[in-house]
């Protein structure tokens, strides 16, 4: 059998398009990612995955940003409307870390039941002074300790539910004073600073499945983003001591320049695993897909360890769950 496509690709809307299907089919990328464009109910997104996974051929995984708050692709009253992680967790106070596991662990339950399998989280950035405001209240604190540990309980809350979690934004985001959405951020900071701070959270969670990097230039490292930056990439598997999958953030950010087939190959030759593509038009991501190519043997190696995460989900009683819940955050919600 040969290896994975190297893409994480997404769909236009509720279904797939016969278009869509005949590319994956020839793709055959390692995985998918959902948008609120692709969630209705949950006998479509059920459907939806289905069909993806029938594009390729196999028990494909497929992921969404489900961190909870602003950044929730599915929302009530269908699903379980959330707190933004920060607020959350001060709700919590001293319970945090339970309160942290119980959320993730409720929205493991949400996600496995219509089929999904992985979320992007936790997102353990560092919240400092300039935080941009795109990223502030996804934060979890600003204690390199406090957010690790956050970390491995929402980790843990998706693995015990079935759930692949993806670790972000590798090696740190928090010092971004601008939106890598739409413009580069620049991190103006001692190495020294970053491994005793940002770096620190990834490397205390090194041993989860994925993770995705973030679109910021560490200029103490390299005059790349770290998405496109071997110096970077070598940081994270050598310093931070990563070695589970690691996914691009979506090349189609504005952080980025160049064609997304040249990002694609930028991203791959400097030590990324499989490139994000979404909210684009077909052509664009069939030139992503075939730039891309299929994943190394190394890659393959890990992608398949990503796999084997997906665990059959322990039992647990919701409604407790969610009585237990609602006890530590006092009805905070």
């Amino acid at each position: 059998m040969s290896n994975f496509g190297a893409t994480i690709l997404d769909a236009d809307g509720l279904r797939l398009t016969p278009d869509e299907k005949a590319f994956f089919r020839d793709a055959d990328p390692f995985g998918f990612i959902l948008f609120a464009r692709n969630i209705d109910t949950p006998d479509q997104v059920y459907g939806l995955c289905s069909e993806m996974r029938e594009a390729v051929g196999r028990d494909a995984i497929i992921t969404i940003d489900q961190e909870g708050g602003r950044v929730q692709r599915m929302r009530g009253p269908i699903w379980t409307e959330w707190l933004p992680p920060l607020d959350f967790v001060r709700a919590a106070g001293d319970d945090a870390e339970r309160a942290m596991y119980l959320r993730y662990r409720h929205i493991a339950h949400e996600l496995k039941a219509i089929s999904i399998d992985s979320n992007c989280a936790p997102m353990v950035d560092l919240m400092v002074n300039d935080t941009h405001d795109f990223l502030r209240n996804r934060c979890y604190g600003t204690s390199p300790g406090d957010i690790a540990a956050l970390g491995r309980a929402a980790a843990q809350g998706h693995l015990d539910g079935g759930v692949v979690p993806v670790i972000k934004h590798m090696p740190g985001h928090g010092r971004s004073a601008i939106d890598s959405h739409f413009d580069l951020p620049r991190v103006n900071v001692s190495l020294d600073t970053l491994r005793e701070t940002d770096f620190a959270p990834f490397r205390d969670l090194n041993d989860l499945p994925m993770g995705m990097t973030a679109h910021v230039v560490f200029e103490a490292v390299d005059e790349a983003p770290a998405t496109l930056s071997k110096d970077t990439m070598d940081l994270i598997r050598s310093d931070i001591g990563f070695d589970g999958l690691i996914m691009t953030d979506d090349i189609g950010m504005k952080a980025l320049e160049g064609t997304v087939d040249e990002i694609s190959r930028r991203a791959l030759d400097a030590g990324c695993d499989v490139v994000l593509h979404c909210n684009a038009p077909l052509a664009a991501r069939i030139a992503s897909a075939n730039a891309a190519g299929q994943m190394t043997d190394a890659a393959q190696t890990r992608a398949e360890a990503a796999l084997a995460a997906r665990k059959t989900p322990d039992d647990i009683d919701i409604a407790e769950l969610t009585a237990e819940l609602e006890a530590l955050l006092g009805g905070a919600g």
